[in-house]
């Protein structure tokens, strides 16, 4: 099975973690997380302003070319995810909350993430690094 790359930014504590989340729920390893600003990742989002790309995630479907970002991202992520229908088929009832939603939290991501202990990130790094070898 192919995988999808999950675009985050690896230098938000809060962004690691919750692709770590994603990345557990993920049993079946649909997910691949890939940091912004890796060559691949600037790859697949040419085109895309810098400014653009560190503002929100993305998920890029594997050979198809296109990229969903922010709250677009959450109904393709959550059909990939087992028991997701049901948070895809809200996500995708209600585009605009979804984007609100995402929006509001990523730009508090920064707060959100203080509070985050340094045991949480470090198993956040475990996850991800656990996965990209895996993926390889």
């Amino acid at each position: 099975m192919t995988s999808h790359p999950l675009l985050y930014d690896p230098d938000c504590g809060f962004c690691r973690v919750c692709v770590a989340v994603l990345l557990r729920w993920d049993r079946q390893r649909r997910l691949r997380p890939l940091a912004l600003r890796s060559p691949e990742a600037n790859e697949l989002l040419t085109g895309m302003p810098e400014h653009e790309q560190m503002r929100s995630w993305h998920l890029a479907e594997p050979n198809a070319g296109s990229v969903h970002s922010g709250g677009t991202a959450f109904s393709p992520l959550f059909r990939l995810l087992p028991g997701g229908g049901p948070l895809a088929r809200l996500a995708e009832r209600f585009p605009g909350a979804s984007e609100r939603g995402y929006r509001w939290v990523a730009d508090r991501r920064t707060a959100f993430g203080k509070p985050i202990p340094a045991s949480a990130r470090r198993w956040a790094d475990h996850v991800i690094s656990e996965s990209a070898r895996g993926s390889r």
